[in-house]
Order: C-alpha cells, then structure tokens, then sequence
C-alpha cells in the first residue's frame, strides 16, 4: 500500500484527517497490505494521531481579568438595557435594605412612627434615602 492509502485508512479507522496522521516508518507502512495491517501498525505506535489544536484562553483571561479591575466596564461599553447591568429585583433590594438600616439607626427620632415608615420603605414610597431622611425631619 502507498503512504497516501495507509494514511487514508488510519484516518478513517480513527475518525480523523489525513493531516492529522503520522507515519513514524514509512517502509512498514509501505509493507501493509490490509486494514487489518494498518491497525496493527497503530496498535504498535507506528502511526500516531497528533493532538487536536483548540482555540486558546489566554487572551480571554487576560480580558476577564481586567474586567475584573473594572475596566471596559463604563458607561460607552454598556449594550443592554438598565436591567441588563443590575436587574429591577438586585436594584429594589439594595434600596430597601439600606432604606431599613437607616429607619433601624433612627428608631430613636421617629418613636411611634417606626413602623409607619417601615411599611411605606417596604410600599416604595421613598425615591432614596435623601428623600427619607427629609419624611424623618418633617415628622418633627
């Protein structure tokens, strides 16, 4: 059999291209007359498959990386919406507890009113905590 053919029927017995097969003697190559003998060349490492390339990581870690530190992350590399970047529940459950941590740090000054408050924190009746603190100062 030619190289061609022995490379040939390597490639198809493995699954892979020809470019992919390594004939390491090529005179036993030319000795084979059947699959069956191209196998047994296989078998004894005659003939070798050369690793699969993939795509590599490198530059997508580095990318992450830097993202990480914060880069590339401002407001002209943004494509998605508002809720893209931090969703409507992620953004309401920040505002709320915050909004609760400062009614808990001035159960003192509001007294009865506490748990009103709480209830309206919890109605979203306050845009943020400016807008809190000024309901606190007008309960006075």
């Amino acid at each position: 059999m030619s190289v061609e053919t022995v490379k040939r029927v390597a490639g198809r017995t493995w699954g892979v291209g020809l470019s992919r097969i390594r004939i390491l003697d090529e005179k036993k190559a030319r000795e084979a007359l059947t699959s069956e003998d191209v196998k047994n060349l296989m078998k004894q490492g005659l003939i070798i498959k050369k690793a699969k390339k993939g795509v590599s990581r490198g530059r997508a870690r580095i990318k992450s990386i830097r993202k990480r530190k914060g880069r590339g992350r401002g407001e002209g590399s943004r494509k998605g919406t508002k809720n893209a970047v931090k969703s409507l529940k992620k953004r309401w459950i920040e505002k709320v507890r915050s909004q609760r941590d400062f009614i808990r740090k001035n159960k003192r000054k509001l007294g009865v009113n506490y748990r009103k408050a709480y209830k309206l924190v919890k109605g979203n009746f306050f845009r943020d905590k400016k807008h809190l603190k000024s309901f606190i100062e007008s309960l006075k």
